[in-house]
């Protein structure tokens, strides 16, 4: 059937709703989504909330301009037949619509609850929804063929599975040569350009091979079906090895003899002399090395009567100052009897500032349930200065995950905004619609301002509470769900980021020898959510399209 355009510029009214929902669309992705990248870095106090969130504005952003797709396919994976609208354009637009609001109302309402879900899974229910709404179930590929339904809920079980057996190798590796050796802290330092150059590796040929501007693509058109190979292959691979390259050159000759230095022979050097080490005359001894890194890493173990907080209720304003300081944090209190109108605008003020700033000065670690607390108890620790190598190589891989997720699912996330905006602006929608840069920006910004309002949602349940975190168990989750996600392209196996990284926090947990090291009470409501994906947002947006298409009109013809 032919397509039949639309007038121009029609129904303004859904073009500017699909727009207000985009931004809620990619405001909750970046509450969820995004969130679990950098889960795993604050969890194990590699990063502090703050700095994470300030690394994946720029990462996020950066990657959705940089290396975004210019097109994006308007039907998620041909989950639903465009074919079918060809007649009434009119209701693609609508259900697009729909799509989005049943997508994103599921994932607020499970980012609120703390649920780390799917994002894609999400708007791949809402395109099911819709289409059982419009056409009957014949309209949905149900089919085990790379793209239906079926392949999607196998990545229920495919993605965690994967991801958690490469993670768990990764850590069982990093334990049995690194921490078990004789001197576990020079057998660290020797084995950071190893660690470093196969990370750069694996996270460089993700993000070359997996964006929308890649010289070259790797991929499988469907399970069981033969590797293609696609685009300038020695151009790519020469952006691989170079960046790999000077990887390896720059921690075998800068990122070793720091660590020497600073580990070994416990220099004071800071961070910034990495770049320069070789000018950097020999510091004096930092005394405190220990104890700082324990306040870290363990600040559970730290002896106690250390770091305890003292309030002075002798003060009319509470002094909070930390035992061993001489410095004190004033705490404004507020008078009970100022009722005036000024002190209730200063008090709501600081509610809403409170509530603003709570997702950058959080400590993420420290939010621990019963449940968690126990798990953790049956955790194998090791020296925090080795556990300090590997904060170096999460804050790298998280950054990375970020940049690539900024690259690729940006574009996913503006997808039906950017189908909504060519029927409206030409009255039809190609297969693959044009993304305007307007909406990767609208789109990197809405993600930025869900991570930093509300990324702590997640990062709470994924950062300690499902295992104990330290650096090395971080940086093992992260590269292992990186290395899944790329095995998984290239035999076209059904996988979710977010299932990647809980897959693989659950396999690092179960490397300390214990079930009970990990709190399977949060694992079971995480694949409760997981569960529940496909068919709330389904419903919900199914429901949402029949009302607005098949209820009562103004324009219904009068008898």
């Amino acid at each position: 059937m032919p397509v039949v355009p639309m007038p121009v510029n029609s129904f303004t009214w859904i073009f500017g709703v699909t727009v207000a929902f985009a931004i809620l669309d990619a405001y909750a992705i970046g509450a969820n989504d995004v969130a679990n990248s950098f889960a795993t870095s604050v969890g194990s106090r590699s990063l502090k909330l703050w700095q994470a969130c300030s690394i994946a504005v720029f990462t996020e952003l950066g990657g959705a301009l940089l290396l975004g797709g210019v097109t994006t396919g308007t039907i998620k994976d041909g989950i639903i037949q465009l074919s079918k609208f060809d007649a009434r354009q009119d209701l693609l637009m609508a259900a697009f619509m729909c799509a989005l609001i049943g997508s994103s109302t599921w994932v607020m309402i499970a980012t609120r609850l703390g649920w780390p879900v799917s994002t894609t899974h999400s708007i791949i229910g809402a395109l099911i929804g819709v289409g059982i709404s419009a056409f009957g179930p014949s309209a949905v590929n149900w089919a085990w063929d790379g793209k239906g339904v079926s392949f999607v809920v196998a990545g229920w079980f495919i993605a965690p599975a994967l991801a958690g057996v490469l993670a768990a190798i990764i850590y069982g590796l990093t334990a049995q040569f690194v921490f078990k050796a004789k001197n576990p802290l020079r057998a660290g330092i020797f084995a950071l350009p190893v660690y470093f150059t196969v990370t750069t590796f694996i996270v460089t040929f993700f993000v070359v091979t997996k964006n929308g501007r890649s010289p070259f693509k790797i991929s499988s058109p469907s399970l069981g079906q033969p590797i293609t190979v696609t685009g300038d292959v020695g151009l790519g691979m020469a952006i691989i090895a170079g960046i790999t390259g000077a990887m390896l050159l720059f921690t075998t000759l800068f990122a070793v003899p720091f660590f020497i230095r600073k580990l070994e022979k416990e220099e004071d050097i800071k961070w910034y002399h990495l770049f320069y080490i070789f000018l950097v005359p020999t510091q004096p001894r930092n005394e405190n090395l220990e104890l700082e890194l324990s306040r870290q890493f363990t600040p559970h173990l730290v002896e106690e009567g250390k770091d305890v907080v003292v309030v002075d209720e002798s003060k009319k304003d509470g002094a909070v100052a930390v035992e061993g300081t001489t410095s004190a944090v004033v705490v404004s209190k507020i008078d009970d009897t100022d009722k005036t109108i000024a002190s209730t605008f200063k008090g709501a003020f600081s509610g809403i500032y409170a509530a603003a700033t709570k997702g950058l000065t959080m400590d993420i670690a420290a939010e621990q349930s019963a449940t968690a607390k126990e798990a953790h108890h049956h955790a194998t620790l090791y020296d925090n200065k080795v556990e300090y190598l590997f904060s170096f190589l999460q804050v790298m891989t998280a950054s990375f995950a970020s940049f690539s997720h900024g690259a690729n699912d940006t574009a996913n996330a503006i997808g039906p905004l950017a189908a909504v905006y060519d029927l409206w602006s030409t009255g039809k929608v190609a297969k693959n619609a044009n993304v305007e840069l307007w909406m990767f920006v609208l789109g990197g910004l809405s993600i930025d301002l869900g991570l930093v309002l509300w990324g702590w949602r997640i990062m709470v349940n994924l950062g300690n509470n499902l295992t104990y975190h330290s650096p090395s168990r971080g940086f093992a989750m992260e590269l292992g769900a990186a290395t899944a996600v790329i095995t998984a392209t290239f035999f076209a196996l059904p996988v979710s980021t977010t299932q990647c990284i809980v897959g693989a926090t659950i396999g690092v947990g179960l490397m300390n020898g214990s079930l009970k090291a990990v709190n399977w009470r949060m694992v079971s409501w995480t694949m409760f959510s997981w569960i529940l994906t496909l068919p709330v947002a389904g419903v919900s947006a199914g429901i949402l399209y029949t009302i607005l298409t098949r209820g009562p009109s103004f324009n219904y013809p009068k008898a």
